[in-house]
């Protein structure tokens, strides 16, 4: 049977049984699915189709009236982490790490805005022509991005990042090759010690997840404050532990709640640390204002191309917020952030640390970045994969007083 001709039973079908639902009718799921299957036959038994098509076309049937239609299918395959609808025909996925065309596609527009309204309507936001951009997040803690026209020319636009189930582990990251045992070592001893560190990268070079990696490391006997735009970290191991989550504005534009007033509020709550899941705002103010005023510790996460550029946006954000000297706003930051973490997605799209950079201080009017891990490519790589390894740069870690006060200091030794 002809791809096209199943997809025109189907619309058949949909169009008898939306009808019904129109004059009254009501159906649980599991009647749903019953009526489905009798139709399904009905129409078999005309058509002469194989069982295999029978069962296809039932479950694109039912999870096109009471699901997301053909991205449930989608959702349902768990390698599969970003979901990218460019308007009704065209939908790709990531999937093992690699950007492909799904092969799949919304019957019309109008059912890829339905899905849309089913999404948003489950978390009371809205999304319309007067609004057309929206960030909700799904039951299974997917993040979902719509953009409407007339803002996205071609037809609706929506992006689903998903998130494992299990969060990722060191070991995980340590089987992928994105980290060495030594350069992990390193990093728990720093995390167990209190020092902060900031997780710079790019799009897509997996902040979220080697922040996750890093709370695991957090001894669970602490109190834990987590701030985000939209919740992604899954953070398990420790009881004592507070969820904060922006709001944005209403349809008046009030009651909007930022990071910023998170983290004030945050500050009230008794942390022993702050993890904010990405700053990108004036936000950082408090960031640093936290991290100078006894919560050690605190991890955050940031888009940039490599430490040095992290920490000129962090001074480019400061200086959005507030009217100070940049001397000053340097030496806030110099004191504040001890470790900076760079993650990058390389040309065969493996994820990996590319360089792990001490913060020491004030030189001349500039933050002195020590590089104390780097990334190095050796004569096996390709242009198709990256061979290479994070290597030490023969620079060891200056500021030890917290390793000293933690009882650690003669775990870290770079070789």
């Amino acid at each position: 049977m002809g791809e096209k001709h199943l997809e025109q039973i189907q619309q058949k079908i949909q169009e008898e049984l939306l009808a019904e639902l129109e004059q009254g009718m009501s159906f649980s799921d599991e009647e749903m699915r019953d009526e489905i299957e009798l139709r399904v036959l009905k129409y078999g038994q005309i058509e002469y189709l194989t069982i295999e098509e029978k069962l296809e076309l039932a479950k694109k049937i039912f999870n096109s009236i009471r699901r997301l239609d053909v991205l449930e299918e989608l959702l349902e395959d768990p390698d599969i982490t970003e979901i990218m609808v460019n308007g009704p025909e065209h939908i790709f996925i990531e999937k093992d790490g690699k950007l492909m065309d799904s092969g799949k596609k919304f019957q019309s527009r109008s059912k890829l805005e339905d899905v849309i309204q089913q999404i948003v309507s489950k978390v009371n936001r809205v999304v319309n022509e007067a609004s057309p951009i929206v960030d909700v997040r799904l039951l299974d803690g997917s993040r979902v991005n719509v953009v409407l026209p007339p803002v996205a020319l071609d037809g609706p636009v929506m992006t689903i990042r998903r998130f494992p189930e299990t969060p990722f582990h060191m070991d995980k990251l340590l089987e992928l090759g994105s980290i060495t045992q030594e350069a992990a070592d390193f990093l728990r001893t720093l995390v167990e010690a209190r020092y902060n560190i900031f997780i710079s990268g790019g799009t897509g070079s997996g902040k979220t997840t080697f922040l996750n990696v890093l709370s695991n490391y957090i001894p669970v006997t602490e109190r834990i404050v987590t701030i985000e735009d939209s919740a992604e970290l899954q953070i398990r191991n420790v009881a004592n532990l507070v969820r904060l989550e922006t709001r944005n504005a209403n349809l008046e534009g009030k009651n909007a709640v930022t990071i910023r007033d998170l983290v004030r509020s945050a500050l009230r709550q008794r942390p022993d640390r702050i993890i904010i899941g990405e700053i990108r705002d004036a936000a950082v103010i408090e960031l640093l204002s936290a991290m100078n005023t006894g919560h050690d510790g605190s991890i955050s996460t940031g888009h940039a191309n490599s430490p040095a550029d992290m920490l000129r946006r962090m001074e480019t954000l400061v200086l959005t917020g507030m009217e100070i000297p940049l001397a000053a706003v340097r030496s806030q930051i110099a004191s504040a952030i001890e470790i900076v973490v760079q993650l990058g997605r390389l040309r065969d799209k493996s994820r990996k640390v590319l360089e792990i950079d001490e913060v020491c201080g004030i030189d001349q009017g500039e933050i002195v970045l020590r590089p104390l891990y780097q990334f190095r490519e050796t004569e096996n790589s390709t242009r198709e994969r990256v061979e290479g390894r994070l290597m030490t740069t023969g620079n060891s870690l200056l500021n030890r007083r917290k390793l000293v006060m933690a009882g650690k200091e003669r775990t870290v030794e770079i070789s």
